[in-house]
């Protein structure tokens, strides 16, 4: 049996390692993309291939999704439309600017939280919580531009991919009676929804790609998107929003770095200052769980 410390320190972990998987997610998305196999088909056949594997899973509790169908329609909705967006972003947008205006998350799942779930935030709390959004406001500003202010289409699918994925966040805090497994499971289908709806307003066909390629994006989804999945679900249920929130801006960092590595984007000193600050509310904010309970 695991420790009390374990078992405190798990929905943490959970949570770095989904920040550090969404962190590279663009790079394969992107290799995909130039393949022939578009952010939009690449998530209808990754989510399809993760809920083709759940699928005995999700017919042992029918009995729960029949019963929570309301409440899991609205996460899967929610979750879906954060994840595509996102895809959609990072294959039209930065890399860095995207995570950015993801990430004014926290300040949705702040305000959610204090409206929908009555969580209560302490004087610590705060305080990390500021330092890890002055950091994303310092990597975000670029004075040419003015006020961080959406410019583009990528930018606006960004910021609601980071609402939904607040949203989403609550939604499932707010639902401990349904399993995890449940709640996860429910993303996908969402996801495929609105996938489907999108293709079919955009009137787009089958890809002509090779058997590879589909090959590859099945390997993401069962990976990756089926692998994040139920870890942020894991992390989100087991800890208050405001603290899984800032732990997941470490997504930043690991974007900024793989951006500067991979592509000819440049991260600016003062993106580098503002992901230590990010950092080091993250370390507050695990270390603060750790010690607490």
């Amino acid at each position: 049996m695991p420790s009390r410390r374990q078992q405190e320190l798990l929905p943490v972990f959970s949570l770095i390692f989904v920040a550090s998987i969404w962190g590279l997610f663009w790079y394969p998305l992107r290799l995909l993309n130039a393949e022939g196999l578009s952010g939009l088909w690449t998530s209808l056949v990754g989510y399809s291939a993760a809920l083709i594997v759940a699928l005995p899973v999700l017919w042992r509790m029918r009995a729960e999704c029949k019963r929570n169908f309301i409440a899991l329609l609205a996460i899967g909705l929610a979750s879906g439309w954060c994840n595509v967006a996102f895809i959609m972003a990072t294959l039209e947008g930065t890399i860095v600017r995207v995570l950015l205006l993801f990430y004014l998350s926290p300040l949705w799942a702040v305000l959610l939280g204090h409206f929908i779930l009555g969580e209560r935030m302490t004087i610590y709390s705060r305080i990390v919580l500021a330092v890890a959004m002055f950091g994303a406001l310092m990597m975000l500003w670029v004075p040419e531009l003015g006020f961080p202010w959406p410019q583009s289409t990528a930018d606006w699918l960004a910021i609601s991919s980071g609402f939904a994925f607040a949203l989403s966040n609550v939604l499932v805090r707010m639902k401990q009676e349904i399993s995890i497994a449940n709640k996860a499971i429910s993303a996908w289908w969402g996801g495929i929804i609105l996938v489907l709806v999108w293709l079919a307003w955009d009137g787009a066909s089958l890809p002509q790609v090779s058997g590879e390629i589909y090959v590859g994006a099945i390997a993401l989804g069962l990976f990756g998107f089926a692998l994040a999945t139920v870890a942020v679900q894991y992390g989100v249920t087991h800890m208050p929003v405001h603290r899984s929130a800032v732990i997941l801006l470490f997504e930043l960092v690991i974007g900024a770095v793989s951006s500067q590595l991979l592509t000819e984007e440049v991260v600016r000193p003062i993106e580098w200052f503002g992901g230590a600050l990010i950092l080091s509310a993250a370390w507050l904010t695990a270390k603060r769980q750790a010690e607490s309970g």
